[in-house]
Order: C-alpha cells, then structure tokens, then sequence
C-alpha cells in the first residue's frame, strides 16, 4: 500500500506566488532510503526538494536538498521554503529554527515583527579565490568576463546589470565548466536599489538557470562585501522569475533574507 506524505510547493525569495524560486517541501517522520527521496526530487522536476525529519527534544531538524538528478551540499532557497513550512503550516512556534545538514547547522529566525513575513538564514560565509578567466568561460557565459574568481562555485564579473541580464548561455559549454554553480554577476544600476545583481547556471545538476540561488549568495556576500566596502547588501536575481535578497557579511558568517508564499498544500503516495 502506497505512503502518503505531505508536500507542499513554496515559491521562495518572493513577494507572492508566481516569482522567486519554487521549491517542494516534504516533511518526514524518519528517512526513506536515497533512492526513494532521488525518485521524489526527480518526479516533482523542481530545482530543489527539501526532506527534513525531527532530530527530537530541542536538536531542531535534519535537513537533505535534492535536485531532480543530484544531493546537493546546500540550498538556500529550499531552506527557506521549509522554514517557511515549519513556521506557518506545522506550527513551530518558536523564533528561530535549528536544521542540520551537509554544511553543518544551519538557522533560521523570524525578523521585522510577527507580520513582516521576513525570514533570514543564517549560512556560512565562502569567500572565492581569484581565478584566470578562460575561453570555457567566455563560451560558456556567451561573453568574456572581466574576472573570475572559485570556491565551491564559479563567480564571473561582468561590466554592468544590463550586461549580466543579457546573457545567453551556451549550455553545452556550461557542462564543460566544474563547478555546481556557474554565476554572473556585477554591479547594480546606479539608484536601481541593488548592490549587485546575479543568475546562475547549474546544468551539471540538473538546473539550467536557476531562479534565485540562496547558497550562491554565501559566495556572493563576502565578494561584494569585500568589493564595495560595506556589510550590509541588496542583492536581485535576474532571472526570468526574479528574487530579491538582504544580504549581510557576519565574520565568517551570511546573513541572507527574504520572503516566501505558500502556492500548494497536498498529499504524494510513494
């Protein structure tokens, strides 16, 4: 007899449904085997499935991300959404969650008020290592960056926004590049109200473009922290679907926040 299990479909990084980044939540009372969560991921063909199951007591959550092909090491995105999923459907009812996961504990806390809708994660900080541009990545972005730079992703800088939003990418060249994550990014538009923009391409997961990248953003806050001399960034994801997200360098440490809505409840039989 079949398993039936609660999911749920967040659009996270977003003011409302239909912009941000989707991801699918499933809570879990104990893990089913890989193949069966991979299985899961790969049948919703979301960027991200997010799987947690109670540690017990006060220990908070374990928390798993899954691609459609790949486990992935760390999502923003997907943890916000199950955050969001914790606090207003099961009804966590304190301030602040406590997940583990791959990347180690990981939090999230309410912020502006019990309205506000504002949630902020608490990610590492991954400051990148300059790196020779490349043909691969010239090919690969559609156009030749000005800089690169490497941690677990790849981050090429482009002269402006209008620049980064024009991209086209040769997918093909992107599966050449090795790296989850392949980012373009640069400066925001002088009084556009960002410190930087971004998109992100992770073909070799699975995820051509990506909507809104939280994880890409533990890459990307102590760059332009760095970059433009200040703790404390806006940041927009210029994909189709678009994302906004507060960003702020904390030591070795990121701040990065943002809203999410609810766009299905239901139930999946496995």
């Amino acid at each position: 007899m079949a398993q039936p299990l609660p999911f749920y479909q967040v659009d996270a990084f977003a003011e409302g449904v239909f912009s941000g980044n989707p991801a699918a939540v499933v809570p879990l009372p104990f893990w089913l085997p890989d193949a069966t969560l991979a299985a899961i991921a790969a049948e919703n063909n979301l960027s991200e499935t997010a799987f947690f199951v109670p540690l017990g007591g006060d220990r908070g959550f374990h928390l798993r991300w899954f691609t459609p092909t790949f486990e992935i090491d760390l999502c923003g995105h997907a943890t916000l959404a199950a955050a969001f999923v914790l606090f207003n459907e099961l009804g966590f009812a304190g301030p602040r969650l406590r997940f583990d996961s791959q990347s180690g504990p990981l939090y999230v806390e309410k912020m502006g008020g019990p309205d506000s809708g504002l949630l902020a994660l608490d990610f590492p900080s991954w400051p990148p290592r300059p790196l020779a541009v490349t043909e691969t990545m010239a090919r690969a972005f559609g156009a030749a960056p000005l800089e690169a730079f490497v941690g677990r992703d790849l981050l090429c800088l482009f002269a402006d926004e209008d620049e980064v939003r024009g991209l086209v990418p040769n997918l093909a060249a992107l599966h050449e590049l090795p790296y989850i994550c392949n980012i373009a990014s640069a400066p925001g538009r002088p009084g556009g109200g960002f410190d930087f923009v971004s998109r992100v391409f992770c073909p070799e997961v699975g995820i051509p473009e990506d909507p809104v990248t939280g994880s890409a953003h533990s890459l990307l806050t102590p760059f332009w922290a760095a970059r433009l001399g200040k703790t404390r960034l806006e940041a927009f994801q210029a994909s189709a679907r678009g994302g906004r997200l507060s960003c702020e360098l904390r030591g070795d440490r990121v701040r990065i926040a943002g809203r999410a809505a609810l766009y299905l409840r239901g139930t999946i039989f496995v």
